[in-house]
């Protein structure tokens, strides 16, 4: 938040490019981009935005195969309520940065979710993401993102 508020802290913007790096080896594995890919593909998005705005939900999905490591990360960062804690805790991060909850305010509609959700099944990244997923559970999760 330091960096994003301040651009000229350079200490905080070395940290954000340190956790730009992570982040870049982290995106190829699961379905936050392989649900930001698609979009970006047919409606020329910002992939960071759309896998800001798709993030909750696919750590929503993927609770029952991530619930015990994120609430050790939200151990580690100091938030309080384990899981249910973290999530309330992105939610408020991703406000208090001004990501829109929902792709509609991208341009996004519902008129391409057939699409959308083929191409997503099909994406190099979905593979990474701990719950297989198939074209029917991604319509759901593109029908909670718009």
């Amino acid at each position: 938040m330091v960096a994003y508020k301040n651009g000229g802290n350079i200490e905080a913007r070395t940290h954000m490019m340190s956790a730009a790096a992570m982040g870049a080896t982290a995106f190829q594995k699961g379905r936050g981009p392989a649900l930001s890919h698609p979009i970006g593909a047919v409606y020329g998005t910002q992939h960071g935005m759309t896998n800001a705005i798709a993030l909750p939900a696919v750590v929503k999905f993927n609770r029952p195969a991530i619930e015990a490591r994120v609430e050790l990360l939200a151990a580690y960062l100091g938030i309080e309520g384990g899981f249910d804690g973290f999530y309330a805790w992105l939610i408020d991060f991703s406000r208090a940065l001004g990501v829109p909850e929902k792709m509609s305010t991208l341009g996004v509609d519902r008129d391409q979710i057939d699409l959308l959700a083929k191409m997503a099944v099909e994406d190099p990244s979905a593979g990474g993401n701990p719950i297989p997923l198939n074209t029917e559970i991604t319509k759901k999760l593109y029908e909670e993102i718009l």
